[in-house]
């Protein structure tokens, strides 16, 4: 009988996930030695190699290769018991593992994990910030109980219900206050600052300005909504930024906002989780809470009036 341990196999599931002993093992919280010494002994225990190693990347052989798919299928049966034993109660507990996009990360988190933490005191809430695509590749596999994302996703395993709806508006440098509020067809013809590739606010952004076909010089990308609020502040160019964006990322720049007029561009931000999670009626109520702390941060803030 061969005697595998849950530890050796979500051991095993990060270096497969992360190609690296080095990242798997900060994913695991463990040394690097442990880390080896671990994937060491399963593949002892297994009789054959898992990784092919040289260099600064290890990859999976082919035998890896299968058991990875059958350790994925382990683990997540393994958490939804966890999950089961955790919906039965008469509150949420434990674990919650989070996404949430970077252009909503910094804005809703800190209302939301002080409602969260309030309400729930037992909830041990682990944020994950990442693009919408890693968000939903995790959220498959289990890593992540739920997340907040822009929609529609349209993943058919997935739950989405709709939160809140929320303008970008335009910033322009600080001496451009009071000019007419360009339109789409003008705003093609200015040096627009957006995200870079990946980030789906940069294709909500070039959808309104009906820029996919855009020349690459005519844009210029950063990494984040604060680098292009900066960039605007120096001269270079103008950008837009979801409205919630706009209290933390102007406040030191020299930098005007003004809406667009009407119809203005927008996104719905909702949450997500796996139809068959058994955390689903939870989910839903975290959900809410989502609604209510963005609705306060509105309505507090109200950063833009005209």
């Amino acid at each position: 009988m061969i005697n595998l341990t849950l530890r050796q196999l979500r051991y095993f599931e990060a270096l497969a996930r992360e190609g690296h002993f080095g990242r798997a093992a900060e994913a695991c919280a463990i040394s690097q030695p442990a880390l080896s010494m671990q994937i060491k002994d399963l593949e002892e225990t297994l009789g054959t190699a898992l990784f092919e190693r040289g260099g600064r990347r290890v990859r999976l052989t082919g035998f890896g290769e299968a058991v990875a798919l059958r350790a994925r299928d382990i683990l997540q049966s393994v958490d939804e018991l966890e999950d089961l034993a955790r919906a039965s109660r008469d509150r949420l507990v434990g674990r919650l593992n989070i996404g949430v996009i970077p252009t909503i990360a910094p804005y809703l988190l800190p209302r939301l994990i002080g409602d969260l933490t309030r309400l729930h005191d037992g909830l041990d809430i682990r944020v994950r910030e990442t693009l919408t695509a890693n968000l939903i590749h995790e959220l498959a596999e289990g890593r992540l109980d739920a997340a907040i994302v822009a929609l529609p996703v349209s993943e058919p395993s997935f739950t989405e219900v709709a939160l809140f709806t929320e303008d970008f508006v335009l910033v322009r440098p600080g001496e451009d206050a009071g000019k007419p509020v360009p339109d789409a067809e003008t705003l093609r013809e200015m040096r627009l600052l957006l995200l870079e590739e990946g980030h789906c606010f940069r294709d909500q952004a070039l959808s309104f300005c009906d820029m996919h076909a855009a020349r690459p010089r005519d844009l210029m990308d950063a990494s984040s909504l604060s680098t292009l609020v900066q960039m605007v502040g120096a001269g270079i160019g103008v950008t837009l930024i979801p409205e919630m964006a706009v209290p933390v990322e102007t406040r030191s720049a020299p930098v005007s906002i003004a809406r667009f007029n009407t119809p203005q561009p927008s996104r719905t931000i909702g949450m997500i989780w796996r139809k068959r999670s058994p955390l689903a009626d939870q989910l839903l109520e975290v959900s809410e809470i989502v609604r209510h702390a963005a609705k306060a941060l509105r309505e507090r803030e109200n950063p833009v009036s005209g």
